[in-house]
């Protein structure tokens, strides 16, 4: 069985066979991964909301689509940004860090000692990491190459995922840091499974409707 600590930072992508309708043909990033249980956001959930009608000073650095993103049925009221920032390198001690005391799956990113993050930013995953959006966007302005912001998360309780892998609802396959700002999100899980060097990339042509198979 995958360490529960190794995931943090790859990508869950649904299975044909998952019936949920909240993680159908979702691709989901995985920010935190523990035996506590496990948080990310779905990449390929646009909604019709702007940026900039609740983010206004974030607006202009994100990507096109410009639009905020259903990070998943969790919190919908709650905003969380994520953000690449190039030419940072894989860390591989960031995967198994242990989060301080009064970090929440949604507490704001915090500068750590001896690393050169830049302020307001906090590696998950090599280039990728959340973006303080209480921080003035001009201190990240210079250093983000892309930024989406998500409405809401996906969370799993202690063991829920573990159990949801075991029944085949997810693969588990490497993120790419395009993989956030993928300007064409809806074809984001074809384009996830196609890219697999395994019988992964014939699931990419998958029906939407299985019936018409």
């Amino acid at each position: 069985m995958t360490e529960v600590s190794s995931l943090t930072g790859r990508l869950l992508v649904a299975t044909p066979a998952l019936s949920d309708p909240n993680f159908d043909r979702a691709v989901v990033l995985l920010l935190d991964h523990d035996e506590e249980g496990s948080l990310g956001v779905v990449l390929n959930r646009p909604t019709p909301v702007d940026v900039g009608d609740i983010l206004q000073p974030w607006a202009a650095l994100t990507g096109e689509p410009g639009v905020v993103f259903q990070g998943g049925p969790v919190s919908l009221d709650s905003a969380l940004g994520v953000g690449v920032v190039p030419g940072e390198q894989h860390d591989q001690d960031d995967r198994h860090a242990a989060p301080a005391a009064g970090d929440g799956p949604l507490a704001p990113p915090r500068t750590r000692p001896g690393r050169a993050d830049p302020i307001g930013w906090r590696r998950v995953h090599g280039a990728i990491g959340l973006v303080d959006l209480e921080a003035p966007p001009e201190l990240l302005a210079a250093e983000l190459g892309s930024l989406r912001i998500f409405a809401g998360y996906s969370g799993w309780g202690p063991g829920q995922l573990e159990q949801e892998l075991v029944e085949g609802a997810w693969y588990v396959v490497e993120s790419e840091p395009g993989d956030v700002s993928s300007p064409d999100p809806r074809q984001l899980w074809r384009a996830v499974l196609r890219r697999q060097r395994n019988e992964l990339a014939m699931v990419a042509t998958y029906p939407d409707d299985p019936s018409l198979n």
